[in-house]
Formats: structure tokens, sequence, C-alpha cells
């Protein structure tokens, strides 16, 4: 059976101030344009939580910023860490 851990990271508006979105009263939220420069800043975020084996499942933009979350592995969390992968813990 696959073990997978979770992490949620917040990116504040300001991270990203040229990521033009817009939220509608009933909270539905999209993106108008995306300079390249924001692009490249999105890719190496991307690029960089993807080398320590995340997977982005979930991008939700509000006023406020971006929540990012996250999903990998429990191999991936041992082998960024240098210990072998073991099983749960008893308590």
């Amino acid at each position: 059976m696959n073990q997978f851990e979770y992490e949620i990271t917040a990116y504040s508006a300001e991270d990203f101030k040229e990521v033009v979105y817009f939220c509608s009263p009933d909270g539905q939220c999209g993106l108008e344009r995306l300079p390249a420069d924001q692009i490249r800043k999105l890719q190496q975020v991307l690029t960089e939580r993807g080398r320590k084996g995340w997977e982005l499942i979930q991008a939700s933009f509000g006023k406020e910023g971006i929540l990012a979350f996250w999903k990998r592995s429990a191999q991936g969390a041992a082998l960024e860490s240098g210990t072998p992968a073991s099983g749960p813990i008893d308590i």
C-alpha cells in the first residue's frame, strides 16, 4: 500500500504581484495574464519542490495570495532526509 504525506504552502500576493488574477463575488478565481518573469518564478517553485519529490496537486488563488497543495510518497521524505523508509511506528 502506498503511503503519502502532504504539505500546504502559502505564497503571498506580494510574492506574485504580477500574476494578475481576479476573484468574483462568488469566489471563482481565474488568471487574466501571466508575464514571462512570473512564469519563470512559478516554474522555479515547481521545479525546486519537484526535485524534493513533491507533486503539486492543486493551487488555489485568492486575493491574499496562492495556496499550493503538495503530495509525495512517504519514501520521498525518507530519501530527502537520507534515512531509509520505515514502516508505521507503534506507540
